[in-house]
């Protein structure tokens, strides 16, 4: 069964946004601070948890990454001095990824320009009530997608 006009017409412009909108945020982070915005993100998580420490597997949930993509990933932030990885003293089988002092000090530096980015994208051509209705918009698809992660979809479970 095809779509039928509305539903295409929606499906065509989310799609758009879904692409789009990560493109933009890639292409100001990599010029304002070096970063991509899947490694500023993932910089980003790490830093909002306890002690600036988040397992690896955790981070790959959160994130919706897989555990190689995350793995090449954290390789290269490691080479750049923004994270570390290492052994979990709790269970040893798993890795835990570790931000630096550096790389709390990227993200801070990074934070202003993308945060001022997202708002010229996403909120400054909105009302306070289409930001209403987008929230429960994407919370009703957050829960389709990943049940019980409306509302916060990188909070740690």
């Amino acid at each position: 069964m095809w779509l039928d006009a509305q539903e295409r017409a929606v499906w065509l412009s989310l799609t758009g946004v879904m692409f789009r909108l990560p493109a933009a945020l890639d292409t100001q982070l990599q010029r304002e601070a070096g970063l991509t915005y899947f490694e500023y993100l993932v910089l980003a998580i790490v830093s909002e948890q306890d002690g600036h420490v988040l397992r690896m597997s955790e981070l790959a949930r959160v994130t919706s990454a897989s555990l190689s993509r995350l793995s090449h990933v954290a390789k290269r932030l490691e080479s750049a001095g923004l994270l570390r990885r290492e052994q979990d003293a709790d269970d040893r089988r798993c890795t835990n990824a570790v931000l630096t002092k550096a790389g709390m000090k990227t993200v801070v530096a990074a934070a202003p320009d993308h945060v001022a980015e997202v708002r010229r994208l996403v909120f400054d051509g909105l009302s306070p009530a289409q930001l209403q209705q987008l929230r429960r918009i994407s919370d009703v698809l957050l829960d389709s997608i990943a049940p019980g992660s409306a509302g916060e979809p990188f909070r740690q479970a």
